[in-house]
């Protein structure tokens, strides 16, 4: 409950203009030059800010040159900092799937194994190849792919808020607002059943993220002189609706640092804050 509370406090902070859902007003003031850093739609009446996948699109597709070092530079002090912490706690599809995990239907706990790398293919080609080598003859630029063809979080936070309140979109709808469409419905319904469907299969923000895990500031510490793994103990890895295993792997890139593990170990051998230990002369973090 805590954690939803803090997800919840996070989808204000980046979108506190609720009365744009009503209005159709997309908000284009001089925060949108700040990034957010959960995948949070430029597009979207309420958001305040920029996503950074979409910035990071725009910068390659040639559309916008001036924020390219600004963009590379937040996404990397926001992993080497927190890492996935952001696709646990501040993220607005997170949440969104979060909520709808909780709805009472039988659940299917998989690791999804290969489906997961779907969104390292995702990131390198939809975010950084296809926005940077195909281009419109005319014009010399290229097209936010992945923000275009993708992204649910677009379709759920800006396109149906803004079709529900204007006429003229909804008369220029075509068929990649179809596809668009049935990701995002095909993202909701799974996400009752399959904890996080998007984060763990399509996002290439958390993909992002998650290389940064292991060397975060803030990241999992498993104590092997507490685990009782070696005797048989699977708490924390029955506890992880991500289907890890945190005694043997605490700083998987697929760990979203929701805590549920730490809270079912009995022998408190978990820890998610950092620890800093002198140890032969060397600081250790």
């Amino acid at each position: 409950m805590k954690r939803l509370l803090l997800q919840f406090i996070a989808f204000l902070a980046q979108n506190p203009l609720i009365g744009n859902f009503f209005t159709g007003r997309i908000y284009d003031g001089s925060l949108k030059h700040l990034c957010t850093p959960g995948l949070n739609c430029y597009s979207c009446p309420a958001a305040v800010t920029s996503c950074p996948v979409g910035s990071m699109q725009m910068f390659l597709a040639g559309v916008r040159h001036n924020i390219s070092l600004y963009v590379t530079g937040f996404l990397l002090i926001t992993g080497v900092v927190f890492g996935k912490y952001i696709c646990g706690y501040v993220c607005p599809m997170g949440l969104v799937q979060d909520l709808l995990y909780k709805i009472r239907s039988p659940k299917i706990r998989t690791k999804l194994k290969y489906l997961s790398y779907c969104k390292y293919v995702i990131l390198v080609l939809f975010v950084f190849v296809l926005p940077l080598v195909i281009r419109h003859e005319l014009s010399g630029l290229g097209s936010s792919w992945f923000c275009q063809y993708i992204c649910p979080s677009g379709t759920i936070f800006a396109a149906v808020p803004l079709l529900a309140v204007h006429e003229n979109l909804r008369n220029e709808l075509g068929w990649f607002f179809v596809i668009k469409a049935s990701i995002a419905t095909a993202v909701i319904f799974t996400s009752i059943f399959v904890y996080r469907p998007f984060c763990r299969i399509l996002c290439p923000l958390g993909a992002f993220y998650g290389f940064f895990n292991r060397i975060a500031v803030f990241r999992l510490h498993c104590d092997s002189n507490k685990c009782c793994s070696s005797s048989g103990c699977k708490a924390c890895e029955n506890a992880c609706d991500s289907v890890i295993n945190p005694a043997q792997t605490p700083n998987s890139p697929e760990c979203i640092r929701c805590g549920d593990c730490i809270k079912a170990c009995k022998s408190s051998a978990l820890k998610r804050s950092p620890e800093i230990r002198i140890k032969k002369s060397k600081f250790e973090i």
